[in-house]
């Protein structure tokens, strides 16, 4: 099917790329059905981009690439919500706040999207009481310099 997106113009997407979020994500509960689209050349970054709005478009990657420390349990109804059998089935991925200067870009560490690979089901996560924000520097290295 063809979408259009907010960074790559129409794009043709298969069916059996389209994540569905069943309660959709916060801020956008109307909002149900996504794609991952490749943003970088290097795949470091992507787009989670709506299958409907063609201006809904996060950017998005995977935290454990940028804080090798980040860990977090899912809840039990989060589990089985995604239909979760095994952790290979699951993708992980931060939201990012792009800055203007890319070195002082964002993630929000404090709300994953967490994806069943398999099965297709996505959901963004709101961790409680944890010690992770919704703006965590993504290059700690360039800021400091």
């Amino acid at each position: 099917m063809k979408i259009e997106t907010k960074y790559h113009g129409v794009l043709e997407v298969s069916e059996q790329d389209v994540v569905t979020f069943p309660n959709g994500i916060p801020g956008f509960n109307e909002e149900k059905q996504f794609t991952v689209i490749p943003f970088s050349e290097d795949g470091e970054f992507q787009i989670l981009q709506s299958v409907s709005t063609p201006e809904l478009g996060f950017v998005v990657t995977n935290p454990f690439a940028f804080f090798s420390d980040y860990d977090f349990k899912l809840e039990e109804q989060t589990v089985e919500a995604l239909e979760l059998n095994a952790p290979e089935d699951v993708e992980v991925f931060t939201v990012l706040t792009v800055q203007e200067t890319f070195t002082r870009t964002t993630a929000n560490l404090q709300a994953p999207v967490v994806i069943n690979r398999k099965k297709k089901l996505g959901k963004q996560v709101i961790l409680t009481g944890s010690s992770y924000l919704t703006k965590h520097k993504l290059f700690q290295e360039a800021e400091s310099k």
